[in-house]
């Protein structure tokens, strides 16, 4: 029996343990468990100590230094109270994905002993190595210091392994320099961007109360789980995160019967799982479901603020990878792991608050005499088109261009869907004061039995990449796989810029001057209605009317990174303190090497597959066709057909490895990316589709990789 038919067979007998685990916690009182949070500090703080952290934390006061070891104190007592034997300060590096190093609390006293010692510098500083992580030039190989410094606002909490429990200090990752070398810093600073910006434009309104204004986020988190007995035998999988290979099953998704359908016992007993830990690191997850394709599924946080919440979903997408093989499963977070079916995305609702807890896109019961609330969404709306470039830059990534574009997710067209209320309202507005809003109503069932429902002022639009519902906007443009720092970085950045424009006019105004109020937003919508549509972002005649509109239409990553190198994105980011010339230029950099590096290894990893393991499988079917060929022209025409197409396997190894060979030949990695997306993607495209159609005819029990029918229906 080969490994992929003993893998499907074992699939059967497999049994789930842990629904009873789940049960006899459900009860419990555990969310917060494994969090250094507001209770846990008022406990082991004393209270002076407690009350400067608070401040501290709500952004009333900077963190004062002298505090420093009475908190480390109080952190270590409650960490080792817990079971914690080591710490570690866990930071966002531009990989993609976290970092951490750990230190015992142990010392030696000299004497044979050892004592448990965690001071305040321990807690705010900690000096990882500088020069292996992606700089992007900043760093060079040696000058290996960097800092990280610890991140008041992002809450310390436990890791829990079966083995051991770590404490883990939420730090940002600086260099010797001074420059930031993570995801995090260039967030921070553009939440603090935006925020003064905010503030002033509220000021002009008469709110003289709040002290601060900050972005919120929910990010909708896509994934597929598969067998991971079946997974293991695909090394496309193991390597790369997606098939490279694999022809379309019978069945894929067209009867749409995955979508919120019922969830399976196995993988409703690893979301249980799921949602348990989740909860006692303090992530309020809240939703979870089917999604479209089979195999995939999607959960769904509270939002949070937005620093906050990109850290939890860094937690989210590690404790899924980590609880996921307890069940016999295998996470995948690819934003195309499979051809033909539906992708993953990440669907950010953000929006901006202040600390008072003013939802400043909540448009009240009449939009259209909600001044404030219309100042902010013209500002989000220009701050979105005149950055369309950058914004659609802040996605792009070798998955992405997989899923772009595609008939499940937004074009690579940055486009805003209001509604049709707000777009009434926008559209009164540009003509001058609006004095209506069209109201949602009711929607009748016709059955005495069941409810009247109110009906929403406004439908949705899943085709748009930006667009507005209720009271936030969703950003679903946001690839699965991403750490959402950067794209939210760049929206926050794009809307503080806008907003900066709006609080320069209107301190041209006098107070209360809602007439030249009006003619300011009327002039934004005149200059920005462009970006605005309400239709279907999948049709092709969206991407011929965004051309007529003048709107940048970027469809791969190589399109898209130049629009981080011109002099306006340049002056964007330093303009307002977010990121520094170098420091910009250095993530363009990573994100050219990092789209090299990955689509060299799917090249690599494709010719290996087809080497090793397709074209050994087509001559063994070859061998077997012979013996019958003589006496069957039914099964000689068979062999005619599949002896040619291992030729043209052969061919399309050649191809694809003469355009490696190019792309390597090229002076730069930027020339090397757009051989790549010219030569080398097509050459791999072509590869596959021979080897796919070799999978419909080759005997199956000689086909040596899981099928698409096994791997998104076995469970």
């Amino acid at each position: 029996m080969s490994a992929r038919n003993a893998a499907i067979a074992a699939i059967a007998s497999h049994r789930v343990a842990g629904t009873q685990k789940y049960l006899e916690h459900a009860g419990e009182d555990i969310y917060g468990q494994y969090v250094f949070h507001e209770g846990a500090q008022r406990q082991y703080l004393a209270k002076p100590i407690f009350a400067r952290l608070r401040r501290t934390i709500d952004g009333l006061e900077p963190f004062d230094p002298v505090i420093a070891d009475a908190v480390a104190h109080g952190v270590k007592e409650w960490a080792m109270a817990h079971g914690a034997t080591h710490y570690t300060h866990w930071f966002v590096p531009m990989t993609g994905s976290t970092a951490e190093k750990h230190d015992s609390f142990l010392a030696p006293t000299g004497d044979g002993r050892t004592i448990a010692e965690f001071s305040g510098r321990n807690l705010i500083q900690g000096e990882p190595d500088a020069s292996s992580f992606p700089s992007g030039g900043i760093r060079a190989t040696f000058e290996a210091r960097g800092y990280t410094a610890w991140d008041v606002t992002s809450p310390i909490f436990l890791q829990v392994e079966p083995n051991g429990v770590t404490l883990t200090i939420p730090t940002a990752y600086v260099s010797f320099t001074g420059e930031a070398l993570d995801h995090k810093i260039p967030l921070l600073r553009s939440q603090e961007a935006l925020g003064r910006q905010a503030l002033r434009v509220l000021r002009w309104f008469g709110n003289a109360s709040a002290t601060r204004v900050f972005t919120s986020i929910g990010p909708e988190q896509e994934y597929f789980l598969v067998d991971r007995r079946l997974a293991e035998q695909r090394p496309d999988l193991i390597l790369t995160g997606r098939t490279l290979f694999g022809a379309p099953p019978p069945k894929g998704q067209e009867l749409e019967d995955q979508y919120f359908g019922p969830i399976r016992e196995r993988i409703l007993a690893f979301m249980m799982d799921l949602d348990r830990e989740l909860w006692r690191l303090g992530i309020p997850a809240k939703t979870r479901h089917n999604e479209v394709a089979p195999g995939q599924f999607e959960m769904a946080p509270v939002y949070e603020p937005t620093s906050v919440g990109s850290d939890h979903n860094m937690i989210v997408m590690s404790m899924m990878r980590r609880l996921a093989p307890q069940h016999g499963l295998m996470f995948l977070i690819h934003e195309k792991p499979f051809a033909g079916i539906n992708g993953s995305g990440k669907h950010n609702n953000w929006s901006m608050a202040t600390d008072e807890g003013e939802n400043l896109l909540d448009p009240g019961h009449d939009p259209h005499a909600n001044a404030q609330f219309l100042a902010f969404l013209l500002a989000v709306i220009r701050g979105v088109n005149v950055h369309a470039d950058i914004l659609r830059a802040s996605i792009a990534d070798a998955g992405q261009d997989h899923r772009l574009g595609a008939n499940e997710a937004p074009p690579a067209i940055m486009s805003i869907f209001l509604g049709s209320q707000l777009e009434d309202v926008i559209a009164q507005l540009e003509q001058g004061a609006a004095s209506a809003s069209k109201r949602g109503g009711h929607v009748e069932l016709g059955v005495t039995s069941l409810p009247v429902l109110p009906r929403d002022a406004t439908d949705r639009n899943r085709t748009s990449p930006f667009a507005f519902t209720g009271n936030k906007f969703e950003f679903r443009a946001v690839g699965s796989s991403a750490p959402i720092y950067w794209p939210q970085t760049v929206l926050n950045t794009a809307v503080a810029h806008s907003l900066l424009q709006l609080a320069d006019e209107l301190e041209r105004l006098d107070p209360g001057d809602f007439e030249g109020l009006t003619g300011i937003l009327s002039g934004i919508v005149k200059a920005n209605k462009q970006v605005l549509f309400e239709g279907n972002g999948y049709s092709p005649e969206w991407h011929e009317e965004a051309a007529r509109r003048g709107l940048p239409n970027n469809r791969t990553t190589v399109d898209a990174l130049p629009a981080l190198t011109t002099d306006r994105a340049k002056a964007l980011f330093s303009g307002l303190g977010v990121l520094s010339e170098r420091e910009l230029a250095s993530r363009v950099d990573i994100n050219w090497e990092r789209y090299v590096k990955v689509q060299n290894i799917e090249a690599n990893c494709a010719l290996d597959l087809a080497r090793t393991m397709i074209l050994p499988a087509t001559a063994a079917y070859l061998g077997r066709l012979a013996a019958g060929a003589s006496s069957s022209r039914g099964i000689a025409a068979v062999a005619e057909r599949v002896a040619g197409l291992a030729d043209g396997l052969v061919d399309a190894i050649g191809v694809l490895e003469h355009a490696q060979h190019a792309a390597h030949e090229t002076a730069s990695v930027q020339d090397e990316a757009r051989v790549i997306c010219d030569q080398v993607i097509p050459a791999q495209d072509a590869l596959r589709v021979v080897a796919d159609e070799l999978e419909t005819l080759v005997a199956d029990d000689l086909w040596p990789l899981p099928k698409y029918r096994e791997l998104l229906f076995q469970y």
